[in-house]
């Protein structure tokens, strides 16, 4: 059986699609705002956590608020910010969906 914790965040930001040649979403081509939802999940070994979930959130809100809150991405998708939180805590997954609509997941 495998344990996880979980920490959910979300974060305003801005990004594009220059290359975007998907007919009828042109418009991604040009910068547009979103909200962010996160979510990061890691493992941990007992029932008393190896990793304190409130101490986690807390870290990764300080790496999203310097790195991307209120942020323009450039071409960053969905899925390199997961590449990249999933890479800088060493999480099991991390899923990050624009407006809490559609999008990206990466785990182990």
């Amino acid at each position: 059986m495998k344990k996880l914790i979980v920490v959910k965040t979300d974060f305003p930001a801005i990004h594009s699609w220059p290359k975007c040649d998907v007919p009828g979403v042109e418009f991604l081509q040009f910068p547009h705002r979103h909200i962010f939802f996160a979510v990061i999940k890691f493992e941990v070994s007992h029932n008393n956590r190896d990793i304190e979930f409130i101490d986690m959130k807390k870290k990764i809100n300080l790496y999203i608020k310097e790195k991307y809150y209120e942020k323009n991405l450039g071409a960053k998708s969905c899925e390199g910010i997961a590449e990249e939180i999933f890479n800088r805590f060493n999480a099991q997954y991390v899923s990050i969906f624009e407006d809490n609509e559609n999008g990206a997941e990466i785990y182990d």
